[in-house]
């Protein structure tokens, strides 16, 4: 309780205050704008957070994150272009509620289901969280080599276009994570002779080039494409007697967001679909799916912002990230200097009491916000794309260059952006690459200490019955999404 205590008594200062509040409005902005995302937010305000408190810094990113989940559905509601991927789901029911001329009351929904569905994932973050680190601090490198290899195979069941796709970006940024001095042999590996890749490349420039400039790059395709809108006047939260209607679908989405949102890899968008899905399976109307249905808007907000949530578990107990966004936070982590797993929990446990405060605290402000500035957030989405992406262009190049004040960081953003750009075109999406990049060092390091341990007889390795269970499950997790696809064609087509 002492840490609890401690871990808010750090918000409650003015300027952490502020710096979450900012958080949230940024992240309710950026989750509007049609093309700017989370990731690309905390990619591009990561190198301006390194003079800052780290539990400022890592708390208003948190914040940053939640606030962003729900902005998606802003821009879903109103103009039927997703803000953010969790929001995919959102736009089915709640554009069409809005064409029927309740954008209000179809932003209402969206607030109050993600505030619930946030709130529930946080809870279960709180007492969740501190049970995982106790586990994993009884982990040896084995342990954690294992942990870490089935985090990888959960790449294959991440949203795109394809599990093969998502494995070979995961494998890519594992092989740049090896760049550099091998800590173990001192061995310079893949440096080419250029002494800035004796260190390896650092995660901030690559971050900013893979989600801000790819995206720049494929956006410039649509700048004068014209797009239906429309305002709200006011958000119009539902009544008491609505949500008591609504309260077993928002129920049983939190709960399936946070599961979804604990599982390495999986995150929001996953969560959002699987929650549309489970609302109209357990609705008594599925028919009306479509048509600007209630169960269709708090089913997938509830679970993407409980996701949210869920996905800090796994980051903050164990060190894995649990979504592509948080492994922005982890990298964020770790530049100032905190352990991410077991160890942040024993040594520094105000700090994810802190980050817990936040996420409550971005939790009802980005409510108050919507409340407030509904009208405000709708003419946002009017801003033309030729004014917004030459300032992200502006803050790539500032971002990626004060991070180390190093010219070659600006080229690796450059390069990481035109490499993103023509990943995405052939369905790669950068969020396996990232995480690969991520977790690569913690493959190696507790690959390196095992054969140490071991005394390099690898199957020596198999003494471990937590080693075994995580080589099966990395079995049963790289096979499925394949047992699905032979399943989908051996199923017997409808006779026309």
């Amino acid at each position: 309780m002492e840490d609890v205590i401690r871990g808010f008594v750090l918000l409650m200062e003015v300027q952490n205050l502020l710096l979450i509040f900012g958080g949230v409005l940024v992240g309710v902005l950026v989750g509007a704008l049609p093309g700017l995302s989370s990731p690309m937010a905390i990619a591009l305000l990561m190198p301006f957070t390194i003079s800052l408190d780290p539990v400022a810094s890592i708390s208003m990113m948190a914040a940053l994150y939640c606030a962003g989940t729900f902005g998606g559905s802003i821009t879903a509601i109103l103009i039927n272009a997703p803000g953010a991927p969790p929001a995919v789901a959102t736009a089915l029911d709640g554009y069409q509620m809005a064409k029927n001329g309740e954008p209000g009351r179809a932003l209402g929904l969206a607030a109050v289901s993600s505030v619930l569905g946030g709130i529930f994932a946080i809870v279960i973050f709180l007492f969740a969280t501190p049970l995982l680190a106790d586990i994993a601090l009884k982990f040896g490198p084995v342990e954690y080599f294992g942990l870490s290899v089935f985090a990888l195979s959960m790449l294959a069941a991440m949203s795109g276009k394809s599990s093969i796709r998502n494995l070979v970006a995961g494998a890519l940024g594992v092989f740049v994570s090896t760049i550099g001095v091998h800590l173990a042999t001192g061995v310079e590996r893949y440096d080419f002779g250029v002494q800035e890749l004796t260190e390896g490349i650092k995660f901030v420039p690559v971050l900013i080039g893979l989600f801000a400039m790819s995206e720049l790059l494929t956006q410039s395709k649509t700048l004068n494409a014209a797009v239906e809108r429309m305002s709200a006047r006011a958000l119009r939260l539902p009544t008491f007697a609505e949500l008591k209607s609504l309260k077993g679908t928002i129920l049983r989405s939190s709960g399936l967001g946070t599961f979804i949102g604990i599982l390495p890899a999986e995150g929001s968008t996953v969560a959002a679909m699987m929650g549309y899905n489970e609302a109209k399976r357990f609705s008594k109307t599925p028919e009306k799916f479509g048509t600007g249905c209630a169960e269709g808007i708090v089913g997938p907000e509830a679970a993407n912002n409980a996701a949210a949530g869920g996905a800090m578990v796994p980051t903050l107990a164990l060190g894995i990230p649990g979504s592509g966004t948080t492994a922005l936070i982890l990298a964020a982590l770790v530049m100032h200097g905190f352990r991410p797993g077991p160890y942040l929990i024993t040594e520094t446990p105000h700090l994810v009491y802190a980050i817990f405060g936040a996420m409550l605290f971005a939790n009802f402000a980005f409510l108050g916000i919507g409340l407030a500035g509904a009208r405000f957030f709708s003419y946002v989405t009017f801003i033309p794309k030729r004014f917004l992406w030459p300032s992200v262009f502006i803050f790539s190049l500032i971002g990626s260059y004060a991070y180390s004040s190093a010219i070659f960081d600006v080229w690796v953003m450059l390069i990481s952006g035109i490499i993103g750009y023509f990943a995405l075109r052939n369905g790669f999406s950068p969020a396996p690459f990232v995480m690969g990049l991520i977790l690569g060092k913690m493959v190696e390091e507790t690959f390196t200490q095992s054969m140490v341990i071991y005394e390099s007889n690898f199957m020596n390795f198999f003494d471990s019955g937590v080693f075994i269970l995580f080589m099966v499950l990395t079995v049963i997790s790289l096979s499925t999404p394949f047992w699905g696809q032979i399943r989908s064609k051996l199923k017997p087509k409808p006779v026309e």
